[in-house]
């Protein structure tokens, strides 16, 4: 009884959930095989993202964790924050459910720089579902869920350093702290620091390339384990202060700021978080569980853009209680319970104050059928009521059967409503001149109504055996249908960006075929191409999405040497990317020497990373970003007049920075 209990105390970890369970039982199979695992059993179509995948990058935060996996596309979102933004399905990060631990972790005021606010260092694993998520944590998901775990302070080494630094002037500095209190409590202190000290301007445009930067980050972790009552807790206190400067390389904002002198931008972010978890494994039902689940975030952020001043606080609290049992077997699981959410908006562009308040209030149930053998499902549903969201019902359905030995087919279709929060997710567009315009229709959200759509998706995965190697072939599509869609019009003026609610049809349409193959002993190719049409009526015309590649191709290369006694090897990685060309916002109104082409050139990318670890405590990693030296020909429109009615620095393709190399090391004592 004891061994079920401590089983169930682990699945309660990963965050009690269905997906998480299953996820759990994957992993326990698959440990030390690849660095992206994928499931023949698991219902949902998800990957996991292992520590030991995370490492073949610099990684140096959430946003940066996706680079060498195919399912995640990453783009820079403008010429001047440097700030990556990750899309899923060819649809951008609010339309993904971003969660820490099963708990909703980036949204609303945090959407556009959220992910730069985890450090790499913390994490140990990330899971992407594609597809509608699991209805236990919310109704917010569309395109899919990513959940992130962090390091456990029972599991992780008592001691990691990590430093950086590259060629872009950028420095960090990483330290996790463990320590046993006793044999049923422990603490982990998580510290981080970064900064950019040092002004490049590369292309000449008299523009910085990155943003002068600091960020202090530190998260005090605590950790209940008990085995033999069935009782487990987190304790999590997160505080992190981040400043970016931006602009022209001659603004100074003591003297600049607020004036034509020179174009300038700072964003100053604090960020608190107080969370806890607790859970509890019936002593004689160790299929019977019960779980509580609180956090409270403070975000707050002050910045402006020029002559845009932009600033918005958000208080938040989050609760969910999940009771996990069975029906008659173990066939046959349900996981239901209530939630709350509570978020208190204090939002100003310029002197226009669109402060408010939402709340929801939720009750979910979810069934989870599995015959142990080749079929199972997760139907789940849930109902809702909000302030300003009114009461509406989320279905999800996800199926997975497996015709043949391994061959898996999953069937995945669900509902997402969210609020739009339009300008937090699209603070990029104040780096330009155009002028904002609501078209009200009298909704609740900015006078605009909630976003509504359909998931609907298929995949069928393959293993097989080839010359006595391992490999898989993947074929995934998934459609997005918008009942409602806030649509960031930027078609109609390159004067303005017009926000208004969907008046016709908006969809995303994704197909990925994906190729992974042990090409020799320790040397594997995953591969990957990626096709999307999504399309939107926008006031002057159905066009594609803007700066959304129709085609993509993914490779990447992992070799390792034997690992010898004392645990000395080398690692290399290597990384391809071909984007296809784009649809670029429309400029043609603008004055000749003013106007971009329709579509953007088709590009390739490559990165690498060599590691050498000494020792089972000690490694070096050497890498570069950008090989190739690509760069977009003219990343800032009017430059020269960033005043003038022509400026736009949002109308990005391609990387601003060229070539980027970095070193970096890690010590750990275990």
């Amino acid at each position: 009884m004891k061994t079920n209990i401590t089983v169930v105390l682990l699945l309660l970890f990963i965050g009690f959930s269905s997906y998480s369970q299953d996820t759990l039982r994957e992993i326990k199979v698959q440990s030390k095989r690849k660095g992206i695992q994928k499931s023949y059993t698991v219902t949902g179509n998800t990957s996991l993202i292992t520590k030991k995948e995370l490492l073949k990058a610099a990684c140096c935060n959430l946003a940066e964790s996706f680079e060498t996996n195919p399912s995640i596309d990453v783009n820079f979102s403008d010429a001047l924050t440097g700030t990556k933004q990750i899309k899923m399905l060819g649809l951008t990060s609010p339309y993904l459910m971003m969660t820490q631990e099963n708990v909703p972790s980036v949204r609303g005021a945090s959407q556009a720089f959220g992910l730069s606010f985890t450090p790499g260092p913390w994490i140990e694993s990330i899971q992407i579902t594609k597809g509608a998520g699991s209805v236990v944590n919310g109704f917010e998901s569309i395109s899919g869920q990513i959940n992130t775990e962090l390091v456990k302070p029972l599991s992780d080494v008592p001691f990691l350093l990590n430093a950086y630094g590259s060629t872009d002037s950028r420095f960090e500095l990483n330290t996790n702290f463990n320590q046993k209190l006793s044999d049923k409590w422990a603490t982990s202190l998580l510290l981080h620091g970064n900064m950019r000290n040092s002004k490049m301007d590369n292309n000449d445009d008299g523009f910085l390339d990155n943003p002068l930067q600091k960020q202090i980050n530190l998260l005090n972790r605590y950790q209940y384990y008990n085995a033999e009552t069935g009782w487990v807790s987190f304790i999590n206190f997160q505080y992190m202060n981040d400043s970016k400067l931006m602009g022209q390389l001659s603004f100074d904002p003591d003297t600049d700021k607020g004036t034509t002198n020179s174009w300038g931008s700072e964003i100053d972010t604090q960020k608190i978080d107080v969370s806890t978890k607790i859970g509890y494994v019936f002593k004689d039902m160790p299929y019977q569980s019960i779980g509580f689940q609180n956090a409270f975030s403070s975000y707050d952020q002050d910045s402006y853009f020029g002559l845009n001043g932009y600033n918005i606080k958000q208080n938040s609290f989050y609760s969910n209680l999940i009771f996990n049992s069975i029906i008659n077997n173990e066939k046959n699981k349900f996981a239901t319970g209530l939630n709350f959410t509570y978020d208190k908006y204090s939002e100003f562009v310029n002197t226009t104050d669109y402060s408010r308040i939402d709340n929801t209030v939720g009750a979910f149930f979810e069934y989870t059928f599995d015959n142990q053998d080749n079929f199972s499902l997760i139907l789940g549903g849930r109902v809702d009521s909000g302030n300003r969201l009114g009461v509406f019902v989320t279905p999800r359905l996800h199926l997975k059967y497996n015709p043949w030995e391994k061959g898996v087919l999953r069937v995945s279709a669900g509902r997402g409503k969210r609020p739009a929060n339009i300008f937090a997710e699209n603070q990029n567009l104040f780096a330009s001149s155009r002028t904002f315009n609501i078209v009200n229709t009298g909704g609740k959200l900015y006078g605009l109504d909630p976003e509504i759509a359909w998931n609907y998706g298929l995949s069928f995965m393959q293993g097989f055996k080839l010359f006595n190697r391992n490999g898989d072939v993947t074929i995934d599509f998934y459609r997005t249908n918008f009942q409602n869609q806030v649509v960031v019009d930027v078609m109609q003026s390159p004067q303005q960006v017009i926000f208004h609610n969907l008046d016709g049809v908006s969809f995303a349409n994704s197909f990925q075929l994906e190729f992974n193959y042990e090409l020799a002993k320790h040397l594997e190719l995953r591969s990957a191409y990626k096709y999307y049409d999504i399309k939107t009526d926008y006031l002057s015309g159905k066009y594609q999405r803007p700066l959304q590649a129709a085609h993509r191709f993914f490779g990447n290369l992992g070799y390792e040497t034997h690992v010898k006694d004392k645990g000395q090897q080398w690692k290399f990685d290597f990384t391809y990317n071909w984007i296809g060309e784009q649809q670029l916002p429309n400029t043609a109104s603008n004055p000749i020497g003013y106007q971009l082409s329709e579509n953007s050139p088709s590009y390739s990318l490559m990165n690498a990373q060599v590691t050498k670890v000494f020792s089972k405590t000690f490694e070096v990693y050497v890498g570069g970003e950008n090989i190739g030296n690509y760069t977009q020909n003219q990343v800032i429109l009017d430059a020269q007049n960033p005043f003038g009615p022509y400026f736009d620095a949002t109308i990005l393709y391609a990387p601003v920075f060229g070539q980027m190399y970095y070193a970096g090391l890690r010590f750990r004592i275990k």
